[in-house]
C-alpha cells in the first residue's frame, strides 16, 4: 500500500487547530482563535502567516469601532488541503 503524503503545513499541531476549527465556521476573530487554541498571541500570529503564505486562509485587517480587528477566514484552496490532509490521515488509520 501506498501511504499518501501528509501536508507537513498542515502536519503542525497549531496550525492543523486553526484550520479545523476554520474549515467549521469559516470565519473567525484573532483573539477568538487565540482563545480556542491556547496559543500566545506571537506564536499564532507566526503560524497563521504561514497558512495565510500558502493561500488556505485570508486574513483580513480592519476596525471594529476604534478597535484593530484581524478576522482569518479559510479560502477554498485551504478546504480542499484540509480534505486531502484528513483523507490521507484516514487511509494511515485503517491499516491491519
Amino acid at each position: 500500500m501506498n501511504f499518501k503524503p501528509l501536508d507537513p503545513l498542515l502536519h503542525s499541531e497549531l496550525r492543523l487547530a486553526v484550520m479545523s476549527m476554520l474549515i467549521d465556521i469559516e470565519e473567525a476573530e484573532f483573539p477568538y482563535i487565540r482563545e480556542q487554541t491556547g496559543a500566545t498571541a506571537g506564536n499564532l500570529s507566526v503560524q497563521i502567516e504561514k497558512l495565510s503564505a500558502a493561500g488556505y486562509i485570508e486574513v483580513e485587517k480592519t476596525y471594529k469601532g476604534r478597535r484593530p480587528c484581524t478576522l482569518c477566514r479559510i479560502t477554498p484552496k485551504g478546504i480542499e488541503a484540509f480534505r486531502q490532509y484528513v483523507e490521507a490521515l484516514q487511509d494511515y488509520l485503517h491499516l491491519g
